[in-house]
């Protein structure tokens, strides 16, 4: 099996890719700026100790992201430095990416654009919004009367169900952008309100809105929506059913 390094390996999907990864076998690196047990110390924004941390290594996985410009930056520290040898790049995207407005999503189209120009063989994976992003949407309004829903569809995906296929892509060649992934459910945003609020045993009312811009008019037309068959298995409503206990 490879020697796999997991940028953001300590992360959201970090942590379960590198979980998968393993269970296939793979001798597994985990990337951080932090120090500890199991952690390979490096620091992608400056390049402390990145070449160090990719001896040896056949495969890296990247799901590292600061949330902001800082993503474009470091990710080029990392694909600079994999030209010594790294034999694939897997990088996890966004469905919708290039055609939302939305400037998180530029700069992941951004990192996504450098990763094709490095030079190294690649893989770009990209997955619809995680069952969490719906389940913060909604948390982020506890003090509101009642829920507002944008008037979109949502196909949430199960984290752990990426991370398995992040970890397929590694056994496999670089096959530069895959078939993107998405949830088994395409849901009205004001489903899924009613279906946490049922979770959280709230009463409020779920309020369906439309919001003006360019960015949720991309949105509303379903660019972050996956055509044909799902790839995920795990409902939202299972999701919210394990966190909740409902």
């Amino acid at each position: 099996m490879s020697t796999v390094l997991v940028a953001g390996g300590t992360g959201q999907v970090g942590k379960p890719t590198v979980n998968a990864l393993r269970a296939a076998g793979h001798d597994v690196r985990v990337l951080s700026r932090q120090t500890g047990s199991g952690l390979t110390t490096a620091d992608l924004m400056t390049g402390a100790g990145v070449a160090e941390a990719l001896d040896g290594v056949d495969v890296v996985v990247h799901v590292a992201s600061s949330n902001g410009k800082g993503d474009i930056a470091m990710s080029q520290t990392l694909f600079d430095a994999c030209r010594a040898g790294v034999a694939h790049i897997i990088l996890i995207s966004i469905v919708g990416t290039d055609a939302i407005p939305l400037g998180f999503y530029k700069h992941r189209t951004e990192v996504e654009r450098r990763l094709e120009a490095s030079g190294v063989p690649y893989t770009i994976q990209r997955a619809t919004q995680f069952h969490s992003f719906v389940d913060m949407l909604f948390s982020a309004q506890r003090f509101m009367p009642v829920l507002f829903a944008p008037a979109m569809s949502v196909q949430p995906i199960d984290v752990v169900e990426v991370a398995q296929k992040l970890a397929e892509l590694a056994d496999g060649p670089a096959s530069g952008r895959a078939a993107d992934i998405g949830g088994p459910q395409q849901l009205t945003s004001v489903e899924l309100g009613r279906a946490w609020a049922r979770a959280k045993g709230s009463r409020r009312r779920v309020v369906r809105v439309r919001i003006p811009g360019k960015t949720f008019a991309a949105f509303a037309a379903g660019l972050n929506l996956v055509d044909g068959p799902p790839y995920g298995h795990r409902t939202f409503a299972s999701y919210l059913a394990a966190k909740y206990n409902s």
